[in-house]
């Protein structure tokens, strides 16, 4: 029997940290979205593409749901809000050491939007055998509220098949919405710029990275190099010094970790120029967050 084709978008949501940039890379095989072991390193929506069998699926990576007054923090709610709203499916993750109140309060959130949902039992190899069953067991109060509860661990390789087979299930038929080669809808210049940003995150002190963003100037591409010319921007002349660091030493880490990220990316070899720019305040201010990407 032949199967008919379906296409729909997934929002994957939860707590900062919760592993949803690692799962998405994972199932899509590429370094795509943003990881770090740092929470709120998810900035803006990302759609991420995965072909599986007769299906498209478009994950849309979102900002960890939390509740904070900084005008970003704000913007980086809402996108995960708007992803929710626009999705044919929710996948939460749930990481098995958490208690349910993550899990409650995004219920809370979706109380009006009344959206399927798949729960994703996340970092099982963190616990024993038995305590993952006393977790899901725990999770079935909430049965009449998601459509499956499924187990998973990227370490471990184990739940990708019932994940992809459950999501197929729960989207709608229809023809696929984009080429099936395609795996993510944003462009190189947004792609270099994240993972620009997440060497920054694994490289420099916690205060850095939340007040710090990557402004793309430039891009040559060619089919043997790429060159890209980029600026990061602080808040502080403190920042600075501590990015460029002794000698220049910081910014030459951040930037050798960015290249490797790039060419094992791109598959070709890339030259990286970074600058280092003060701009006061950014992050507070309604008209620079705007200049940034981030509408609030």
């Amino acid at each position: 029997m032949i199967k008919n084709k379906k296409s729909g978008f997934v929002a994957v949501v939860g707590r900062p940290n919760s592993g949803k940039s690692t799962l998405l890379n994972y199932l899509v095989g590429e370094r795509l979205a943003m990881v770090s072991k740092k929470a709120q390193a998810t900035r803006k929506r990302m759609n991420i593409i995965v072909m599986y069998e007769e299906t498209q699926i478009i994950f849309v990576d979102t900002p960890g749901i939390h509740k904070k007054e900084r005008l970003l923090n704000q913007f980086m709610l809402d996108e995960a809000l708007k992803a929710m709203g626009d999705s044919d499916l929710i996948l939460f993750l749930a990481p098995a050491t958490d208690s349910l109140k993550e899990y409650e309060k995004f219920l809370e959130l979706n109380q009006s939007k009344n959206a399927k949902h798949i729960v994703l039992l996340t970092k099982i190899d963190h616990i024993k055998k038995d305590a993952i069953l006393s977790k899901l067991m725990e999770y079935q109060k909430y049965q009449d509220k998601f459509q499956a509860i499924i187990p998973f661990s990227v370490n471990k390789k184990v739940g990708k098949k019932a994940l992809l087979d459950e999501i197929s299930k729960n989207l709608p038929d229809s023809p696929y919405l984009f080429d099936n080669d395609m795996i993510t809808t944003e462009n190189i210049r947004n792609i270099y710029k994240e993972l620009i940003r997440e060497s920054i995150f694994e490289n420099l002190s916690d205060e850095i990275p939340y007040e710090s963003d990557v402004v793309i100037d430039k891009i040559y591409e060619s089919d043997e190099i790429d060159k890209i010319y980029a600026t990061i921007v602080v808040e502080k002349d403190t920042q600075k010094g501590i990015i460029v660091g002794h000698k220049g030493e910081g910014i030459k880490r951040v930037g050798k970790l960015a290249r490797e990220v790039l060419e094992h990316f791109a598959n070709k070899k890339i030259y990286l120029n970074l600058f280092v720019s003060v701009k006061k305040g950014w992050s507070k201010n309604r008209d620079s967050l705007e200049e940034f990407g981030y509408i609030v």
